[in-house]
This record gives C-alpha cells, structure tokens and sequence, in this order.
C-alpha cells in the first residue's frame, strides 16, 4: 500500500470515531444526570428519564432541579433520596 491509501484509511477510520462519539453524544449516553432538558417551543421544560409517558410535557418543571432534588416520573419536584 502506498502512503496515500494509507492517510485515506486512517482518515476514514477517524470520521467513523468522531462519527460514534458524536452519536452516542445525541443519544444521551455521556448525560450524568437523571433528566434531560427538552425543547418545548419558546422555553424548555426537563423531564426525568424515567418519564410516564401518559404525562404532557409541560407538566414537568422549567426550571433545572437544585442540588438535592428530583424530578418524579409525573413531574413533581422532590428531595433526592439518598
């Protein structure tokens, strides 16, 4: 193989990396909290993981939980147990 096949697979190889970085990001793997912030036309609203889907989005709280607290899956804000 030359030198320059070689840059093309090492180059194919990093896009592929950065690729399912970039994936996993999105798909909220590297996400340390319990909830994620959700876009919910002029504002956001953050819903737990664990979310009951027979819940409306916007029951759930707009601001970010202090420390100490969380979100329960029908949107109440609570102290974390700990």
């Amino acid at each position: 193989m030359t030198s320059k096949n070689i840059l093309k697979y090492i180059f194919i190889a990093a896009v592929i990396v950065l690729a399912g970085f970039a994936l996993a990001d999105a798909l909220g793997y590297f996400n340390q909290k319990s909830y994620t912030k959700v876009s919910h036309g002029s504002h956001s609203h953050y819903v737990p993981h664990d979310r009951n889907p027979d819940v409306a989005i916007n029951k759930f709280p707009r601001e970010e939980p202090a420390p100490g607290e969380k979100i329960t899956p029908t949107g109440q804000v609570v102290p974390a147990e700990e």
